[in-house]
């Protein structure tokens, strides 16, 4: 798995846990990581530095008011979580402008799902191209072969696009 792509960029990671951040930090070590705990302290960093990343938690650190600023940013933003993880939440995430939505129980291919975003933007994709093929079947086991069922037409919209 090459990490060329992610050498050297700037990522802000937000998670309430600061395990999670040090997990990040050991994973993605070939990039420059800024951490915070805590909504203020990310909204402090968002509104003097400049990221190329950010991966966000949702719970616990107001995600989706952070993905709302990042926008304005056009900074490359990922939520990663664990207890909003729910088709729902994804769709949510999708219409909301994230550039990926992460179980954190697959932050150890973290590197793989950021090229994918990377890689999309290269080559002028859309930053979900390659999401589906990546967890369809990991849905399929958390939620069972009808999870697309609760937003259907949104899926088959997606099925087309991607």
């Amino acid at each position: 798995m090459t990490t060329d792509r992610l050498t050297g960029k700037r990522i802000l990671a937000v998670d309430d846990e600061p395990d999670v951040l040090e997990s990040l930090e050991e994973i993605l070590f070939m990039c420059e990581i800024v951490k915070a705990t805590r909504f203020e302290e990310a909204e402090r960093l968002v509104q003097e530095q400049h990221f190329d990343i950010a991966i966000l938690d949702i719970m616990g650190v107001d995600g989706y008011r952070l993905l709302d600023m990042l926008r304005e940013t056009d900074t490359i933003t990922v939520m990663l979580t664990a207890h909003a993880f729910s088709p729902k939440e994804t769709v949510k995430s999708f219409k909301k402008g994230a550039a990926s939505y992460i179980p954190k129980e697959e932050m150890g291919n973290i590197v793989l799902y950021l090229n994918d975003v990377l890689e999309a933007q290269e080559q002028g994709k859309h930053f979900w191209s390659r999401w589906f093929d990546r967890f369809a079947s990991y849905y399929d086991e958390k939620f069972g072969p009808g999870w697309q069922d609760e937003d259907k037409d949104f899926w088959e919209k997606f099925k087309v696009w991607y």
